[in-house]
């Protein structure tokens, strides 16, 4: 469980919200749950969800109002697989005690990780710093909704400012993004601020 303070935006001009959210990462199979709330009080609440291999989306308005959101689908369920192999850096136990994870060793600084089945599957690269701690992570897949459908595109995330916590070494900052047509941007940067393995 951890929770994290930061902004978020969906487009390069975009304005960044600030949110304040809880995760639950799942350490035996590729799952998790991050809630968050945005706005004036907390009025906008988001909930992703990667569960069963089944994505979920959902967007309220204080708490009740649905106001957008995905449910389902095989793109979907990509994206939150490579959401959830990127984010082993704020997980580290699952990188023993999940099985259903594959790895492949590319060289001494890069490993490749990847999870679920078929179409569905996803994979990330992970990059590690001189201390062996995972320093940034890439994939030039990842579904992003655009309008109705999801669109492949590269995506790069970055762990930073690394402290001893519980007895494992967790980043304590981090951001990723996405590469447009238009070009680069971060598209959430945020940081840990509690974090515990029950």
């Amino acid at each position: 469980m951890l929770t994290q303070r930061g902004t978020m935006r969906d487009r390069p001009a975009g304005r960044g919200i600030r949110f304040r959210a809880s995760q639950t990462i799942d350490l035996r199979q590729t799952g998790f749950e991050w809630r968050a709330a945005f706005g004036p009080f907390g009025c906008i609440s988001v909930t992703d969800a990667l569960k069963s291999g089944e994505a979920e989306l959902s967007v309220r308005a204080f708490r009740r109002l649905r106001i957008g959101g995905v449910r389902g689908g095989t793109a979907a369920a990509k994206g939150e697989i490579m959401r959830y192999l990127a984010e082993l850096a704020w997980a580290p136990d699952a990188i023993l005690c999940n099985a259903t994870l594959a790895w492949a060793v590319i060289d001494d600084r890069t490993l490749r990780v990847s999870g679920g089945h078929g179409d569905g599957r996803g994979e990330i690269e992970l990059r590690l710093d001189e201390s062996g701690r995972i320093e940034s992570v890439a994939a030039q897949d990842r579904p992003r909704k655009e309008g109705s459908r999801f669109v492949e595109r590269p995506w790069r995330g970055h762990f930073c400012n690394y402290r001893k916590h519980q007895d494992r070494w967790l980043p304590f900052s981090g951001e990723v993004g996405w590469v447009l047509d238009e070009g680069a941007f971060i598209a959430w940067h945020g940081e840990i601020v509690s974090w515990t393995c029950r």
